[in-house]
């Protein structure tokens, strides 16, 4: 655990409203942390947290990143998860300009904010600065090839950018920052219309209509469970390698395989079938987590048919007007 040996230790956790973010506050709390969560609400939702209102440990202010200054939060801060990003493409290709706003002054200022107060930084990163995927697993050290004029140029560039001003931060004012790139990761509380094709399959059990499977379904996904992408955060802010680091599932699961697994789960009554394929499907991206096993001691604990039968079971009872 991270902390100053002053008393309860405290988190800023930006993007806290998020898929992501809201499980983070979630196992921060339950390990002893105060949490101060910072979303303005764009892409986050407000019922992620509406479990944590009226909790002592839990303050949640309702800022816009790209505005906000080190004054709005009193009191030590031991480490700021930096998670304010837009993640699906139905919101950074909505508005590229504010997703490379974000990564920019917003990254800045939660930077400042760990300066300031000499506390732990890490950045949520994302698998997708590797660029296209390729046949062999992404290392740390692939350089990646990004095409900074595509249509996603924007929150490709907008990542790395993040990625060299944590780094500059940390070689310019020795600042204690780590860098997390983190590959697909779904679970409850998981967006189902963020154009991915596991919540295009939960979201049609749901409603009772059949599974689209599109093509033969051999192209393969990279599923990780969140909360053992929360574990990766935890322990690679627990310890002191700077990054970047992988947290993903290693493993290649076919399209077909994940429907089969949703469709079993979700009873006798789905069906699959199989539809063209979209000009752009491609194969996941599949992590190298050697660097994670080897200097975090962590790896994903959650098989693929448990993650899914407890993402699914979670929908089925809050109802999916909750993704």
């Amino acid at each position: 655990m991270v902390g100053n040996g002053a008393g309860q230790p405290h988190a800023v956790v930006t993007g806290g409203a998020g898929f992501l973010g809201s499980h983070l506050c979630d196992a921060l709390i339950a390990s002893g942390y105060r949490v101060t969560c910072v979303d303005n609400f764009e892409t986050g939702r407000a019922a992620n947290l509406r479990h944590l209102e009226g909790d002592p440990r839990f303050t949640l202010l309702r800022r816009d990143l790209k505005d906000y200054g080190d004054a709005d939060l009193a009191g030590p801060v031991d480490v700021v998860y930096h998670l304010a990003a837009p993640a699906a493409p139905a919101d950074y290709l909505l508005d590229p300009v504010a997703t490379m706003r974000i990564a920019s002054t917003g990254t800045l200022n939660a930077l400042d904010l760990a300066r300031s107060r000499s506390a732990r930084f890490v950045l949520a990163s994302t698998s997708e600065v590797y660029g296209p995927a390729g046949e062999a697993p992404s290392r740390e050290d692939s350089v990646g090839q990004v095409d900074p004029a595509d249509g996603y140029g924007a929150y490709y560039e907008a990542r790395r950018f993040a990625e060299a001003l944590t780094t500059a931060y940390r070689a310019t004012y020795d600042l204690r920052t780590a860098i997390a790139r983190i590959f697909n990761t779904y679970g409850p509380r998981m967006r189902l219309d963020d154009g991915r094709v596991l919540s295009r399959f939960i979201r049609q059990a749901l409603a009772g209509t059949p599974l689209t499977v599109p093509g033969p379904g051999t192209q393969t996904r990279s599923l990780c469970y969140v909360d053992d992408a929360v574990a990766g955060l935890l322990a690679l802010a627990d310890g002191g390698y700077p990054g970047p680091v992988n947290i993903g599932s290693p493993e290649a699961v076919s399209v077909f395989s994940i429907a089969q697994e949703v469709a079993e789960i979700a009873g006798p009554a789905a069906e699959i079938v199989f539809v063209e394929p979209p000009v752009t499907d491609s194969q996941a991206r599949l992590p190298d987590i050697s660097l994670a096993t080897q200097l975090l001691d962590w790896q994903p604990r959650t098989s693929v048919h448990d993650g899914l039968t407890a993402t699914l079971t979670w929908f089925q009872r809050v109802g999916a007007r909750r993704g």
